[in-house]
């Protein structure tokens, strides 16, 4: 019959086994925390660096009824289910026009995405005061959506916008998820990937109101983009 283990041998084994554990446990908890700064890092670069206006998870945009240029009428909550870019515009607007190739060039670039629509709102008069100015911009029809709200009865009574151009992402649930004020360049990957992160429902933890930043990857947020 073997020897039982004197008691300093079996308390330097118990302590050999449970050292095994917290170093185990530390492995684990140190692989999982850079994972999961990984994945913070890799949903929150693009709102980092693009860096809207607005940003947070709180508010759901006002639903509305506008009508197209053909005429039909067309409903944010028919677009539930989708990724909603919402840009506010009018003919009088230089940036309006200016930016108006590139966001046609975007809603080209995300057409293969059924997730997605791009959605323009004109606060001008009608249809036909609006049909001239997109033919000089864009030079063919617009491959986005065309709503017109005259009198900014939507536009500026239910969103508050008084200055054009503005550029709304809505996730799917038609939570606003990002507020861009004045013209951007639509085109850039960041965007592209700021859309893809919305389609698959990751949401960087980080708001901004008032040009200030706020929330968990507000730290990180501030580190990448150096600011």
């Amino acid at each position: 019959m073997p020897a039982e283990p004197e008691p300093s041998a079996r308390l330097v084994s118990i302590v050999a086994q449970l050292a095994f554990v917290v170093v185990a446990a530390l492995f684990v908890y140190g692989f999982v925390a850079v994972t999961k700064e990984g994945e913070t890092r890799r949903v929150c670069s693009a709102p980092c660096f693009l860096h809207p206006d607005y940003m947070g998870a709180d508010r759901r945009a006002p639903d509305f009824s506008l009508r197209d240029l053909k005429g039909n009428t067309v409903t944010l909550a028919s677009l539930r289910g989708k990724v909603v870019l919402l840009n506010f515009w009018t003919k009088t607007c230089g940036p309006c026009l200016e930016e108006m190739p590139e966001l046609a060039e975007l809603t080209k670039i995300l057409r293969d995405r059924p997730d997605v629509a791009v959605v323009t709102v004109s606060v001008d008069d009608s249809a036909e005061d609006i049909k001239p100015t997109l033919q000089t911009v864009l030079r063919d029809e617009p491959p986005f959506a065309v709503l017109i709200d005259p009198g900014s009865q939507i536009v500026k009574g239910k969103f508050g916008t008084n200055l054009f151009p503005e550029t709304w992402f809505l996730d799917k649930r038609g939570v606003i998820r990002a507020r861009f004020d004045g013209a951007r360049e639509w085109t850039n990957p960041l965007v592209v990937n700021f859309v893809d992160s919305l389609r698959g429902g990751d949401y960087c933890a980080v708001k901004i109101d008032e040009q200030s930043l706020r929330g968990k990857a507000a730290k990180l947020c501030d580190e990448m983009t150096g600011t």
